[in-house]
């Protein structure tokens, strides 16, 4: 079975593992150390109601509300180089959806063996000048400009490239011809 980790769960992750739980994808990894805060909610896949929970187990509940069958890990822990290799061994794919470059560049760094999706340039309303590179096993969306210190986040680009990512993932299973997701 497929297994995806997603490495921070705002609204790139909480969006794409939304997106492949509806494409039928059961078995997840969730981790994230951070609470939802009620500027999340113009992007993330959380409500108003969970305001102040951890967004990995309220991800989890929030997905488990679209499928009850579910296989989920989580884990309310902030990621770091001494505990980066704890979480996505056995993970086929990982979606990494973390906000900050060293945290991105972690994780690509000790996962390369691994289908990486990560997205680059999420901010602003430009959705024309969203490229798709894939380098080996990793594959980068985004603007590769638009960085989010700097460029307000909207729904519509945020879900847009989301879903761009988890067709990607889609698209790397489709080649797992032997394997059920």
């Amino acid at each position: 079975m497929i297994k995806i980790g997603v490495a921070g769960c705002g609204g790139i992750g909480s969006n794409v593992a939304m997106n492949l739980v509806r494409a039928g994808i059961k078995n997840f990894i969730l981790v994230d150390f951070d609470k939802i805060e009620e500027t999340n909610l113009n992007r993330q896949f959380y409500f108003k109601n969970q305001i102040g929970l951890y967004k990995a187990p309220t991800l989890m509940k929030n997905l488990k509300s679209i499928n009850e069958n579910l296989n989920i890990d989580f884990f309310v822990e902030k990621i770091d180089k001494n505990n980066i290799l704890d979480f996505f061994s056995d993970c086929d794919i990982i979606i990494e959806a973390f906000d900050k470059k060293e945290f991105k560049i972690l994780l690509i760094e000790n996962y390369s063996t691994k289908y990486i999706i990560s997205a680059n340039g999420i901010g602003g309303r430009d959705l024309k000048n969203i490229k798709n590179l894939t380098f080996n096993k990793l594959t980068v969306i985004g603007d590769f400009y638009s960085d989010i210190k700097i460029y307000q986040t909207y729904s519509t680009k945020v879900m847009f490239i989301a879903c761009l990512m988890a067709n990607k993932v889609l698209d790397i299973i489709g080649g797992f011809s032997d394997e059920k997701i």
